[in-house]
């Protein structure tokens, strides 16, 4: 319980910080959200434009505008988007829905050619096949989010037409009669450029951490009992790199979220990632604010259902919180958990 408070303090204290430091990021940038209302070309009255930046408090002192901004946050008000003209609790919940679809597609697509990738690299360890995956993981994590988004659209949707060009949906269509299919479809080469950028990492890893495990002692004696390659993997391996696995690839959520903003923008994906490209080149100020807090209590809570499922399927952390309490028995001995049920001679190895 005092570990659970100390997390929601630490989490209102970030966010905090994150509304500040965001509120002085968007009030000095260069965009001026009245001309990005209006138009550079408007030939609106003066008095007009008064009224309009009044209505909007873009006349008032920083100050006031960020104190007004948070009291009306503390009761569950953003404000209203400029650019959309709608509260922006409802461009948020519209626009989350696809971006959350896009994020979940990508996290388990990488997560599960990740770990396969990884496991192939380590059992023919030295290999063609070996130095081919790491040299297309090296280069994946080295590669833009815009290059990967244009290079497949060009591929895959301009050349092949295997995939629509862009967009959530087919044009023309009501949102009532757009298929499951039709969405999955529009979904897939966006979750795929997003969940290449993350293969790398888990692959790496999973290959790294496998190796380990195949080259410990524990391995030579499975060896002597006549254990095959892959039956050492399947028996020893894959229980003990599953949950180092998982935790790198839940750190990785939040990187995904930072790059949808790039891959929604190439693909035209209406996701929330493309409201803030608006809100920002409209100097949106509401709906930019809404957006960077509400992204940060989205991470920091994703974080925090990690931790609790470590717990769920380790219950070493649940008991112990920590791996690197010390422990008589074989599993935390050995620092991999693996089964040291050998026996020779009616004693156990």
């Amino acid at each position: 319980m005092k570990r659970l408070l100390l997390l929601i303090v630490r989490m209102v204290t970030l966010l905090i910080a994150i509304s500040i430091v965001s509120f002085l990021l968007v009030t000095k940038a260069p965009i001026d959200p009245l001309t990005a209302y209006i138009g550079a070309n408007s030939t609106i009255s003066e008095e007009a434009k008064e009224e309009i930046s009044e209505y909007w408090g873009l006349g008032q002192p920083p100050l006031e505008r960020f104190l007004a901004w948070a009291g009306n946050t503390l009761r569950g008000d953003f404000g209203e988007s400029i650019v959309y003209r709608q509260p922006v609790l409802q461009v948020i919940q519209e626009r989350f829905q696809y971006s959350l679809a896009l994020m979940l597609a990508a996290w388990i697509s990488s997560g599960l050619f990740g770990f396969l990738l990884g496991i192939a690299a380590a059992a023919f360890q030295g290999s063609i096949l070996d130095k081919a995956i790491k040299t297309i993981c090296l280069v994946f994590q080295s590669s833009p989010t815009f290059w990967v988004g244009l290079l497949a659209l060009s591929v895959f949707a301009v050349n092949l037409g295997w995939f629509p060009i862009g967009l959530a949906a087919p044009m023309g269509k009501l949102a009532s009669e757009v298929t499951l299919g039709e969405r999955i479809h529009h979904l897939i080469l966006p979750s795929m450029t997003l969940g290449i950028l993350g293969v790398g990492k888990i692959t790496l890893y999973t290959r790294q951490k496998l190796l380990e495990i195949l080259n410990s002692e524990f391995m030579l004696y499975a060896k002597a009992r006549g254990e095959g390659k892959w039956q050492m993997i399947r028996r020893h391996g894959l229980k003990n790199i599953a949950i180092p696995a998982v935790t790198v690839q839940f750190a990785s959520f939040s990187e995904l979220f930072g790059g949808i903003a790039l891959a929604e923008s190439v693909f035209s994906y209406p996701g929330i990632g493309s409201a803030v490209t608006a809100a920002g080149l409209g100097g949106d100020v509401p709906l930019l604010l809404g957006i960077a807090v509400f992204s940060a209590a989205f991470v920091f809570i994703g974080n925090l259902a990690a931790n609790i499922l470590y717990g769920v399927i380790d219950p070493r952390i649940r008991e112990n919180g920590s791996f690197h309490k010390k422990s008589n028995t074989p599993q935390q001995a050995t620092g991999h958990g693996l089964d040291c049920s050998f026996r020779s001679k009616g004693r156990d190895i």
